[in-house]
């Protein structure tokens, strides 16, 4: 399969292994210092920065910190709102098992490519992070911005920041997020042109299946809102591989 990517592939070596190593660890404090995460997220978040930026270069650290920004932000917006609904984050940051939610599916996508050279896996890892960023911004944003949500499986009305409901504001927020992943992914060679519809239409697909495992097995209690995030990324993933793969 023809990719951009291959043709101005990062080619890992003891030294881009150190700068990986290094924009690592000022990523994970930065992250930390701005408590977008706490100590055991730091940690996390730093290991899916090295496993992507040693395996895909420094476009995918651009999409993970593109990501992070993304997401610091969307949680910010109407955080006392979010603090009456009961929905705000934790001040001290997201913990390794929400950033792990998010980003384990990108990194191991990016290692899998490493291991086999397949191009696929590229704009699977993308996939994911454009799930990633989709979904985060759109609860976050529709949670801020509406008073309530329509229930993905009924469209019955419930109050923002129910397991799966959708609001107009979140979802077009989320799908601007997606989109502008992707055109980074484009812009900095990780993505063919021809391939930049599916990372959209992977985040997006994503989200409304996050939503639908939430107003399902989430709502009774049978899995937790991490492994519904994780479910999302690694649908997003897969869907994205499919496509992509011949």
């Amino acid at each position: 399969m023809p990719s951009a990517f291959t043709e101005h592939a990062w080619a890992a070596s003891p030294g881009r292994i150190a700068i990986a190593a290094l924009v690592t660890l000022a990523f994970g404090l930065v992250a930390r210092a701005v408590r977008g995460v706490n100590w055991s997220g730091a940690l996390a978040g730093a290991l899916a920065c090295f496993a992507l930026f040693a395996a895909l270069g420094p476009g995918a650290f651009a999409l993970l910190a593109t990501l992070f920004i993304m997401t610091w932000l969307s949680t910010r917006i109407g955080y006392s709102r979010k603090q009456a609904l009961g929905v705000a984050e934790r001040k001290e940051g997201r913990n390794a098992w929400q950033v792990a939610a998010n980003l384990a599916a990108p990194a191991l996508t990016a290692v899998a490519f490493a291991a086999t050279g397949n191009p696929a896996w590229v704009i699977a890892s993308v996939a994911a992070l454009a799930e990633a960023a989709t979904d985060t911004v759109a609860s976050e944003i529709g949670q801020a911005r509406s008073q309530h949500a329509r229930m993905i499986t009924t469209w019955q009305l419930v109050p923002a920041g129910v397991d799966g409901g959708i609001t107009i504001a979140g979802t077009v927020a989320g799908a601007t997020a997606g989109v502008i992943l992707a055109f980074l992914a484009l812009a900095t060679g990780l993505l063919p042109r021809p391939q930049l519809w599916i990372p959209i239409a992977a985040g997006f697909t994503g989200m409304l299946a996050d939503s639908l495992l939430g107003a399902t097995v989430q709502r009774r209690g049978w899995v937790s809102n991490q492994m519904v995030n994780l479910a999302a990324t690694l649908a997003a993933a897969a869907f994205a591989y499919a496509v992509a793969w011949r």
